[in-house]
């Protein structure tokens, strides 16, 4: 089973720039989406192989908003975590499928002059507490943006970013860190401990074609499913969006 995940920055955007050739060449049989910034109805998208399709859009148009296109048909869904503030933005698609939970999750950014960092910290405690009380029932897999570089080697300036800049702040770092604790698998680290892997890459300054990038974009999984994980890999040869696809093989 492949899973992929990427944050297109505006699906109607990326819908025009080789969205649906990747799809045809990777074919995986699950694709979470975040940062759709639409809903359903605004989008011509047909995709006759992903019949199960999945929405979650923020109350704010133009903003947010998760979607899931599944070839396969999930048990159950779940659009919202049950804590009011956290649940207006489109942020999380739970799909229940018989051996595991699958949680496409676009995590707050903590913003400019960091004026979220205090709501960023609440999110990060309240979506692991969310994540564990699905992993009471079955495994869980949660993928997409966490907005954080969880190590030094997550980011091409760790340096200058240090407890300065919304991503790389020591207390966002804890609440992926907990992730971890409470034992989550960093996927491609489980396979891959060099640094200069990035999923993200400012628009300004030329920063895609010089590397200065951020690994935010993740695929954390159960314990209990690391004998299954086959690989996990981050394509960033494509283009699109400031974020390019990861994905884990199954």
């Amino acid at each position: 089973m492949k899973l992929v995940s990427w944050n297109v920055n505006g699906i109607r955007s990326v819908l025009g720039k080789g969205f649906l050739d990747f799809l045809k060449q990777e074919s995986p049989d699950i694709i979470c989406l975040q940062e759709t910034k639409a809903s359903p109805e605004q989008v011509d998208l047909t995709l006759s192989e992903y019949p199960h399709k999945f929405w979650n859009s923020a109350e704010k148009k133009g903003y947010s908003g998760t979607a899931i296109f599944s070839k396969i048909k999930p048990i159950s869904e779940i659009y919202k975590q049950g804590i009011e503030e956290h649940d207006n933005e489109g942020r999380i698609i739970a799909l229940e499928f018989p051996n595991f939970y699958l949680v496409n999750v676009y995590v707050p950014n903590s913003g400019r002059e960091l004026v979220r960092l205090d709501y960023r910290k609440k999110w990060d405690a309240d979506y692991l507490k969310f994540l564990k009380k699905l992993e009471s029932k079955k495994p869980v897999i949660t993928c997409g943006d966490f907005n954080v570089a969880h190590q030094a080697m997550d980011l091409a300036h760790p340096k200058e970013n240090y407890n300065k800049t919304a991503g790389y702040m020591q207390v966002e770092i804890d609440g992926f860190q907990n992730f971890i604790n409470a034992g989550f698998i960093d996927s491609f680290r489980h396979f891959n401990q060099e640094s200069q892997n990035y999923s993200y890459w400012s628009y300004m300054f030329h920063a895609r074609q010089k590397n200065i990038g951020w690994r935010i974009d993740y695929f954390l999984l159960s314990s209990i499913l690391k004998e299954q994980l086959k690989e996990a890999k981050i394509y960033s040869h494509i283009l699109g969006s400031d974020h390019c696809p990861v994905s884990v093989i199954l």
